[in-house]
């Protein structure tokens, strides 16, 4: 019996994987969340195609470019590297929010244009995020919303815990859920599956 592949992991930008500088848009002001690397590192062993999903308004309002935005990008990509790991793709959406568009989380429209590109199965995906809109992109496609606590996601933790969302203090703590989760999971077309035990809840887990 095959296993299952690994499911993807979208990641948002600016205050999940790097410090959120407000409207970033100096390659030298990127600095990486801590823990970030080992947490990466981790899904990455585990087979996760790690792709990064982000909202990128000060394009459409004048701000920065995106060619400014990229180089911001590839700086992180450059941190990252320093660790081995290896972003499959970076999608943006550079609208401002009273744009019409279908890219802007928390609609889908990166997340189903990473799936056409890279042929990826978006049912019981990870979307891991510091704002309430990455957690409803998750529902929206049919996946997991893991919300951390840096960046913004301290005003969130309310709505997430009332709907029994996982919320974790940074990404070592997601990435801990997300391979426990993994772990526990039943073998693929099992014809009766017997009840999966409850993940072991790693340390930073709130309710």
């Amino acid at each position: 019996m095959s296993e299952r592949p690994a499911p993807p992991v979208f990641l948002d930008r600016d205050g999940t994987l790097i410090v959120d500088q407000h409207y970033l848009s100096d390659p030298q002001q990127v600095a990486l969340e801590d823990g970030v690397g080992d947490a990466l590192a981790r899904l990455q062993q585990q087979g996760h195609p790690l792709i990064v999903l982000s909202n990128q308004s000060g394009i459409g309002r004048g701000m920065f470019t995106e060619r400014d935005a990229q180089r911001v990008n590839a700086r992180v990509a450059e941190l990252l590297g320093g660790f081995g790991i290896e972003i499959l793709a970076w999608y943006m959406c550079p609208h401002a929010p009273d744009v019409a568009c279908d890219c802007r989380k928390p609609l889908p429209g990166m997340a189903l244009e990473a799936a056409r590109d890279w042929k990826l199965e978006l049912t019981g995906c990870y979307l891991i995020g510091d704002k309430q809109c990455d957690l409803e992109l998750a529902d929206a496609v049919g996946g997991t919303g893991i919300l951390v606590t840096t960046g913004h996601g301290r005003e969130a933790v309310a709505w997430a815990t009332a709907g029994a969302r996982p919320v974790f203090d940074g990404l070592c703590g997601a990435a801990d859920y997300i391979i426990a989760e993994r772990r526990c999971a039943p073998p693929p077309d099992s014809p009766m599956p017997a009840p999966a035990p409850v993940p072991p809840i790693p340390k930073g887990w709130r309710r």
